[in-house]
């Protein structure tokens, strides 16, 4: 921890996210901290999530510093024992009687409508987050309401209010746009002001809130501690929450500077996307594209605060997009248990739930009142809320993993995706990709009182056994190791398919098994086959692994090739064909240097980067693995990782 406090500070609290590996913190053991002296850290634990053998998987920590100086950096050790504190955590009464109090103004047509943390915290209507001897915090949330008690149909406010006692409060305000099934959804346009104390916090006018998006910000009563806190990485990834990203590579400064300025320099403000990609389905080479953004990979492997503020900065502004839809009688983002026929993509008469008898299609959202400069989608997905929950145990990032979670369950057809099966397989294959890693993130990082966590547990089992049934255990499946249905063999009028997209399938399944998704592991060993035989299979030049575009049959109606050689053998010119692996002549003629792989090498976002996660999964599972991983590391030419470490993924 580093205090970036100009003068000296006292009992500073602070409070993160920690994950645990399996088995480390058993369930009749408890955590406790010392600093490097070993003088004790008065701690306070709230575990959110136990592994499968009752130890702890994620927790909420909380900790008071005893003392720091301006620009001290101070290591905190985690060790097995109790927790130690001598204070005494304060009630909502305490804190509302000590002047804490905070409300959001939205000016609509000179109408104001608000909502007070306060008073609600004064009804009572709360729900516990964080609660111990150092901090609690409450959840509270109402529609907005003008003075005379007009309910806004649509907008409404959620905050989050964590205490330290009764001198210091952190104010997490989230304003919403984000029911379901309420009638006529639409933009609103409205001037913002957030009160917090009794003083202007925050105020932007015009704010285009949009359709299904939600918007947050927080801010401080009460002096505001002053502390940068670096997770120990290592121990995270080796913990298995995260792929086992390279963290002996170096990141720059130059790097970490540059993104920096871009992020200072973009729209961060209520309803922006700050770094994002405004319209999602945007194709190419993409820094938010793979298991985790360019961003998080870069805040996992420097551990630097500026990346971690742009992580959390695009964690939170994720919320932009109009992909938010919350039941309204539960609270929570909505789910397929609850409505299996809700789609976004399909005919009203597609909702009709035969069980209750009626349509589950979403009211209409005419483009006159819904227009928005941003498109969310499944193929192109960002995983924008995982890590963030997963360092900070913040609310609002648990619940933006669970909206893209439910997003893509529903985005879909209700009859092609079985209902409330939840299956992926009729999206294109990339977008089946990030669906499965999202919902096995979900599935292994949220709480174990959220209803949610069994339900997508259940989804990520649905999918992985309806694989199983196509591919791992059926005879007649490909023999490539490549997914073949749906928008698979769509390249080359229908004959092929692209190695780049079912890279990362494989390396997300790799994540759902790495995650204790032990179902997932048979299906992971059948997808292995497909990159480990592009590096070593017999009749194929690993120099064009990682193609563009693979064919995997001589017509729209044959069947496909039965072996990896008569893919390659298809995919080549005649006159490539005729010439050895890795030879000068190859070289020359593809216009590469000798042991140079096709498909843009040098660059962090190419195929063969796009290929190399696939592969160090695939290495710990299959027998071919380590011998294609060693093929794969000899080539040439090689990208620059320290730029983009999103897919500089190694074997355990």
């Amino acid at each position: 921890m580093t205090s970036t406090a100009a003068v000296p500070q006292v009992n500073t609290p602070f409070t993160f996210g920690q994950v645990f590996a399996v088995g480390d913190v058993k369930s009749t053991e408890g955590i406790a901290a010392k600093t490097a002296a070993g003088a004790n850290v008065p701690l306070q634990v709230d575990v959110k999530a136990r592994h499968a053998d009752g130890s702890v998987r994620h927790a909420v920590i909380t900790g008071q510093l005893p003392s720091s100086m301006p620009k001290q950096v101070q290591t905190i050790y985690l060790v097995k024992g109790n927790a130690t504190t001598t204070t005494t955590g304060a009630a909502p009464a305490q804190l509302l009687n000590a002047g804490f109090s905070s409300t959001f103004n939205a000016t609509i047509g000179g109408k104001v409508y608000s909502a007070s943390a306060d008073a609600l915290l004064k009804s009572g209507k709360y729900t516990t987050w964080l609660a111990g001897p150092l901090t609690n915090e409450w959840l509270v949330s109402a529609p907005l309401k003008t003075a005379s008690g007009e309910e806004h149909p649509h907008l409404h406010a959620r905050f989050a209010i964590r205490a330290y006692g009764t001198s210091a409060a952190r104010v997490d305000v989230t304003v919403e746009n984000t029911w379901a099934f309420e009638a006529s959804p639409q933009n609103y346009t409205y001037d913002a002001q957030l009160l917090v104390g009794g003083k202007s916090a925050y105020t932007q006018a015009a704010v285009p809130h949009y359709h299904h998006a939600r918007w947050r910000k927080t801010f401080w009563w009460g002096n505001a501690p002053l502390l940068d806190l670096r997770h120990n990485a290592a121990y995270m990834v080796a913990s298995k929450a995260l792929p086992n990203y390279d963290l002996t590579l170096s990141i720059k400064e130059t790097t970490i500077d540059a993104w920096n300025k871009r992020w200072l320099a973009a729209k961060t403000g209520a309803m922006d996307v700050g770094l994002g990609q405004p319209y999602m389905p945007t194709t190419g080479g993409r820094s938010d594209i793979g298991l985790l953004p360019a961003w998080s990979a870069l805040y996992l492997t420097s551990m630097d605060q500026r990346m971690k503020n742009i992580m959390l900065g695009m964690s939170e502004l994720a919320g932009g997009w109009s992909a938010h839809y919350r039941n309204k009688t539960t609270g929570k983002p909505i789910t397929l248990a609850e409505y299996p026929y809700m789609t976004l993509l399909g005919n009203p008469g597609d909702t009709y739930n035969p069980v209750t008898k009626l349509r589950e299609a979403f009211p209409d959202c005419p483009s006159t009142a819904c227009t928005t400069p941003f498109r969310a989608d499944t193929s192109h997905q960002p995983a924008f809320a995982y890590l963030p929950y997963m360092v900070t145990g913040d609310y609002y990032h648990l619940e933006e993993l669970e909206f893209w979670a439910n997003y893509n369950t529903f985005s879909t057809n209700p009859g092609y995706r079985d209902y409330g099966k939840g299956l992926f397989k009729a999206d294109q294959i990339r977008a089946q990709a990030w669906s499965m890693r999202t919902t096995a993130q979900a599935a292994y990082i949220l709480p174990d009182n959220d209803p949610q966590k069994a339900l997508f547990t259940t989804i990520l089992n649905n999918n992985i056994d309806w694989y199983d049934a196509n591919y791992t255990n059926n005879p007649a499946a490909t023999k490539l190791g490549a997914l073949t249905h749906g928008y698979a063999v769509i390249y080359n009028d229908n004959t092929g398919l692209s190695p780049w997209q079912d890279d990362f399938f494989t390396s997300a399944i790799g994540v759902a098994a790495e995650l204790g998704f032990t179902r997932a592991k048979p299906l992971l060993a059948w997808k292995a086959k497909f990159p480990i035989d592009r590096m070593t299979g017999a009749g194929f030049c690993w120099i064009s692994g990682a193609m563009y575009a693979m064919k995997v049959r001589d017509s729209a109606t044959s069947p496909l090739y039965e072996t990896i050689g008569q893919a390659y053998k298809a995919s080549s010119t005649d006159q490539l064909n005729l010439l050895g692996c890795n030879t000068t002549a190859m070289a020359t003629l593809l216009g590469l240097k000798l042991g140079e792989m096709t498909g843009y090498s040098d660059m962090p976002t190419g195929y063969p980067s796009n290929m190399q996660p696939a592969l160090a999964y695939a290495a710990g599972a299959a027998t071919g693995g380590p011998a294609a991983w060693k093929v794969f590391m000899a080539r040439t030419v090689k990208p620059d990782y320290s730029l983009e470490p999103q897919f500089d993924i190694v074997p355990r």
